[in-house]
């Protein structure tokens, strides 16, 4: 993409955006995604009910009567964008590719993020980690992670989502909130990356997916070809059985995509490339108050 043309792009996700997470989000997300940890504050004298395992002893000693820590709960967050970049995501049949809506998504949460004073990272990857933006705060950061999101271009076209679960629990020492947005097309098992990582930090999987990935249309035979291998096959789409054996195996997989979820106890929301994700989002926000 030419640099005026990048620019342009960036400058209009960023006013759509920006107004989302000012106007629509606001509190939600802010009470939706608080902050995790405990972080000491003062010490003060101890008093009847207090905890005896916060009695600060050095304190205790030196003035010869107890004293407990008083700790307050951390309000900044470290929000994390897992990014899948596979070549699944140069699909789209309706309105809009699913790169464009997991664009849109990411900068939504990228700037409900900042405006919280959350500092934000990105993971990209496809069946490897394609790049790492470590987490940080401000526009200028902000604005760089939007550019990555719209022009950025992998090395694999695969999928292999445990490696970035993998990646993201090893590289981020502190708790953070991680949106994992993705389509969860994938022949790999994360199930297990998924428990570890959920298990340290709080993880929010999106689903990204397209109308047509669904169910397939009456139209005859028609070419197909999967964007991550290149491999190309003729379906016969006027076939009910055809459609039938389609149309099942997507629910399945759906319904095994969201067990694996409720399993490893980890909130999620699917939404359509021609849905309103504001909608989506503000549900997802609503279900964790």
């Amino acid at each position: 993409m030419e640099t005026s043309e990048l620019l342009k792009k960036v400058r209009q996700i960023e006013i759509k955006t920006r107004g989302l997470s000012r106007n629509i989000f606001a509190g939600q997300y802010h009470t939706a995604f608080k902050g995790r940890g405990m972080a000491f504050s003062e010490v003060r004298e101890y008093q009847f009910g207090d905890d005896v395992r916060d009695i600060d002893w050095n304190v205790t000693a030196r003035y010869v009567r107890p004293y407990v820590k008083v700790f307050e709960e951390e309000r900044e967050l470290t929000v994390m964008l897992m990014i899948d970049v596979s070549g699944s995501k140069d699909f789209g049949s309706v309105a809009r590719m699913k790169k464009d809506a997991v664009t849109e998504i990411a900068a939504t949460l990228a700037y409900s993020a900042i405006q919280n004073n959350d500092k934000i990272g990105v993971i990209f990857f496809s069946d490897r980690i394609e790049k790492f933006i470590p987490p940080q705060k401000g526009k200028r950061h902000v604005l760089y992670v939007i550019r990555e999101l719209i022009d950025f271009q992998p090395d694999s076209r695969k999928t292999d989502i445990s490696q970035a679960l993998r990646y993201l629990t090893n590289a981020i020492k502190k708790r953070s909130t991680a949106f994992l947005i993705s389509d969860f097309i994938d022949s790999h098992s994360y199930t297990d990356a998924l428990t570890i990582a959920s298990r340290k930090h709080d993880v929010v999987a999106v689903q990204v997916y397209d109308r047509r990935e669904t169910e397939l249309p009456r139209i005859g035979l028609m070419k197909v070809r999967d964007a991550e291998t290149g491999v190309e096959r003729w379906v016969d789409t006027s076939s009910r059985r055809v459609r039938d054996t389609y149309r099942n195996w997507w629910t399945l997989r759906q319904e095994e995509m969201n067990g694996t979820f409720s399993k490893c106890r980890v909130d999620a929301v699917s939404i359509r490339t021609e849905d309103d994700y504001v909608k989506s989002l503000i549900a997802l926000f609503d279900k964790r108050n």
